[in-house]
This record gives structure tokens, C-alpha cells and sequence, in this order.
């Protein structure tokens, strides 16, 4: 893809390694599963190794080959999930300025290419679920319903945000039923907590879109809390922490647990008390460093068990 192709998309970076060294036919097909915003692998992984690390003690060598194996399952749902999101939006991206210039309203990509490549990355899922055992496998097949209705939700309510948040947490529940068999409250807690997180940080990504929204009708939070988006923003943030605290408390982990979860409170109040809602490079910078809320719960989950 040529550089004046992309030229003022706020989500595309051309140095990326996706965009510079795969051959130009398959450049297309990386954007379509979003490679060159590593960004959402992240943030779908990391409920997946929080609950591996809450499960995995005190079984440490387990562990890593278990996050490994997440990370490849990671990188192909969220491609694949991406890739049916652009399907089922290609007629809405045309009209939005930071999405019109991707593969399938751009016409890079046809509309068969786009569902082959889907299936593909599908099938690399479906290869981690024979790792899993029979619960876990069944668990996380029940994320799909919430993957595939995800797409149609801005359409029909203000709260888009809340079924991404059920979809992209689903592996707070997955991995701890990967490697136990059954679930827990901890779990749950976790789960729930990641569900707050994605309504905080996917409520600024889609800042970046509130005036082509409003035109064309795409309805999302971003565009439901415009009157307040600082006092929703906290709400989400403190249920987020409430339900972290209690998912450290239920598994009885360490005080070093709530020590990390205090700098991932005043992460929260950076973002939100720096944040400009109408500035899309910024909040952009904002949504990107919830990265760091996610490795940080990591982290205290693995501290909690050592403390």
C-alpha cells in the first residue's frame, strides 16, 4: 500500500513491519487482521494471561507454555475477528474518514478474498482447541455468539462497547478452565473487571470517530457520555479496580497484588484526567497505553502469588 493511500488515517503506521516487508499482495490481507495495530492482540491477550498466571500457581513451569500458546490463539481470533468486523462494516468504513482507506472500501481486498482469509485464521483457533480440555474448549466457544453480533450493535444501541467488552475479556474465563477444568469467582472477577477496562478504553478509541458517527449514525459510548466523558470514564475505571481487588482478595493473593493494582489506579486517573476528547492523535496515545494497565495486571497477578 502506497504512502499517499493512507495519508491522514490517524490508525495506520507506515513504518510498521507489516506495511514495509510483506510482499505487496499480502500487505491487504495483514491490515485486514490488523497486524499493524498490534495494539488489540494485546489487549485481547492479556484477560487470557491473567487468568493463566492466577491458575498456574504454584505450577510456574506450566505457565509460559500456556501464554505462548494464547499469544498464537490470540493473534489469529483477533485477526479473524477484525477481518468479519471489516465485512460487516465495509459499507459504514467508506463513509468514515479514519476507516474508508482500509482493504475492503478501498477495494483492495474482494468481499470472497476477505471471508477466505477469515476462515483461515479461524482455523488456526480451532487448532488451539484441541489443546484444551473439554470444558475450556466448550467455554470458549461460547465467546462466538458475542463475536459475531458484536459488528451489528453500534446500529441498534449506545452501548457497543459493552458487548466488545464481554467478547474481548472472554479469556479471563478461558484460560482458567484451561488449565483447572472448572471456574472460579476469581475468575469472574477478573472477567468483569476486563469488561469495566474495555468500556474505559474502548470508549476513547471511538472518540476519534464522534463526528463522522453522528452524521452517518453510528451509535457508540463515546458519543453517549459526550456530555461527561470524564465522570463515565471514572465509573468504569473504579468498577474496574473494585473487581480486581475483589478477584485478589477471593484468590488470596499477596499484598504485593494491591501494590500494582495502586499504580494501575493512578494509570487510570492519568488517562482519564489528561485526556482530550476531540483530539483524535491524543486519544488515540491514550487508548494505546492501556497496554500498560493490561501487562501490569499481569504482573500483579504473579507478584500475588510470590508475596
Amino acid at each position: 500500500m502506497s504512502a499517499d493511500r493512507t495519508t491522514g488515517f490517524t490508525d495506520i503506521d507506515l513504518q510498521h513491519w507489516s506495511l514495509r516487508y510483506l510482499p505487496p499482495w499480502m500487505r491487504p490481507y495483514g491490515r485486514l487482521a490488523r497486524w499493524d495495530r498490534p495494539i488489540g492482540i494485546w489487549l485481547l491477550l492479556f484477560p487470557c494471561w491473567w487468568s493463566v498466571a492466577l491458575a498456574a500457581a504454584p505450577h510456574w513451569d506450566n505457565m509460559i507454555g500456556w501464554m505462548a500458546l494464547f499469544a498464537v490463539g490470540a493473534l489469529a481470533m483477533r485477526g479473524a475477528g477484525c477481518t468479519w468486523n471489516d465485512i460487516v462494516d465495509r459499507k459504514v468504513d467508506a463513509q468514515v474518514e479514519r476507516t474508508r482507506g482500509r482493504p475492503l472500501p478501498s477495494g483492495e481486498v474482494k468481499l470472497h478474498q476477505a471471508l477466505i482469509w477469515m476462515a483461515l485464521q479461524s482455523l488456526v483457533g480451532v487448532a488451539i482447541l484441541f489443546k484444551f480440555n473439554k470444558f475450556a474448549g466448550g467455554v470458549a466457544l461460547a465467546s462466538l455468539l458475542l463475536v459475531a453480533i458484536y459488528p451489528t450493535m453500534k446500529r441498534l444501541t449506545s452501548w457497543p462497547q459493552v458487548v466488545l467488552g464481554l467478547a474481548f475479556n472472554w479469556g479471563a474465563l478461558v484460560g482458567y478452565a484451561a488449565l483447572t477444568g472448572k471456574l472460579s469467582w476469581a475468575a469472574f472477577a477478573l472477567y468483569g473487571g476486563g469488561v469495566a477496562w474495555t468500556m474505559v478504553y474502548d470508549t476513547i478509541y471511538a472518540m476519534q470517530d464522534q463526528r463522522d458517527d453522528a452524521v452517518i449514525g453510528v451509535r457508540s459510548t463515546a458519543r453517549r457520555f459526550a456530555g461527561a466523558p470524564r465522570r463515565w470514564l471514572s465509573l468504569f475505571a473504579v468498577l474496574a479496580l473494585a473487581a480486581w481487588a475483589l478477584a485478589g482478595y477471593v484468590a488470596g493473593l499477596s499484598p504485593l497484588y494491591g501494590v500494582v493494582l495502586a499504580i494501575i489506579a493512578l494509570h487510570f486517573g492519568w488517562q482519564i484526567a489528561f485526556l482530550k476528547p476531540h483530539d483524535q492523535a491524543d486519544c488515540l496515545a491514550k487508548f494505546k497505553a492501556n497496554a500498560h494497565v493490561g501487562i501490569l495486571l499481569t504482573v500483579a497477578v504473579i507478584l500475588g502469588h510470590l508475596g
